[in-house]
């Protein structure tokens, strides 16, 4: 299990649904907010939170695979399952 967890954004940002970045679905804030928190399982509860948000919004089934293409290089192992 690696200490911090990558970033949800797989850059894109490009802030147009309201706001949501049509990359990941975070707004500038959470972005920013995803930045500030340091435990793992903090970090783990947001990208759960995120999951949800983005299948509330729909059109986000790219995020899942090119996230696990970021965990897989950056060697992070999550407790939660992502599609992909």
């Amino acid at each position: 299990m690696s200490k911090k967890v990558p970033t949800p954004c797989i850059d894109v940002c490009k802030f147009r649904r309201e706001g949501h970045c049509i990359g990941c679905s975070m707004t500038k804030s959470q972005k920013k907010l995803f930045k500030s928190i340091k435990r793992l399982d903090q970090q783990e509860a947001f990208l759960q939170m995120l999951v949800c948000q983005q299948e509330q919004m729909g059109r986000y089934t790219h995020w899942g695979p090119a996230y696990l293409k970021k965990l897989k290089k950056k060697k992070a192992k999550l407790k939660i399952t992502l599609a992909g």
